[in-house]
């Protein structure tokens, strides 16, 4: 069949299968609402093992929650899992690298080690939840960056991802493709 003819044909048929497929009804999301591709992956953690810790964990997480809009960290439920356990320790505080993805699981130890020395509670819990988020470390680094960690010195207090470190986070979350990407699974020390 020539070329002409097969596509006319393959037209047709095209044409033919959509009419009798009738009207598309394709979902719709209600308005205000995230699309596939900008729908917000909810993190849950566990904090239950952090004693001492509750307040700058709560604050570490609604710094994340107020600065990024395709993640949300959500308490876990008492005996629910949880994608990111959170434990107080001795030593120095430490993370796994992720990005962690719904129904897998990273770590993070809250080191009383670091705090002993004069390191901010609240900066260290938004710090280890950035590498949960799939941040490693910017050492050194200034106090404006949250993942400069240690090496911006005690004086900082810095709780607040910047510009890039949001915008690295919102592209670790960006898709439903993304999601399927492991974690970096890496411990990572912050000691200075």
């Amino acid at each position: 069949m020539p070329l002409g003819t097969w596509l006319t044909a393959g037209t047709s048929a095209a044409a033919l299968v959509l009419a009798l497929a009738g009207p598309a009804t394709a979902a719709t999301a209600p308005a205000g609402t995230p699309s596939a591709a900008q729908a917000t992956v909810t993190l849950r953690y566990d904090d239950s093992r952090a004693a001492g810790w509750e307040s700058a964990i709560a604050a570490g997480v609604a710094s994340w929650n107020a600065n990024v809009t395709n993640v949300r960290l959500v308490e876990a439920a008492p005996g629910a899992v949880a994608e990111i356990v959170i434990v107080a320790t001795t030593g120095w505080p430490q993370a796994t690298l992720g990005p962690v993805r719904p129904g897998r699981q990273v770590r993070v130890e809250l080191g009383s080690q670091a705090v002993d020395q004069g390191y901010d509670k609240t900066r260290i819990a938004a710090h280890e939840l950035g590498h949960s988020l799939g941040l490693p470390d910017t050492k050194p680094g200034p106090c404006s960056q949250l993942m400069s960690g240690s090496s911006a010195g005690t004086a900082c207090t810095n709780a607040t991802p910047n510009a890039t470190e949001r915008s690295r986070v919102q592209a670790a979350y960006a898709s439903a493709v993304a999601a399927l990407v492991p974690a970096g699974g890496r411990t990572l020390v912050d000691a200075p």
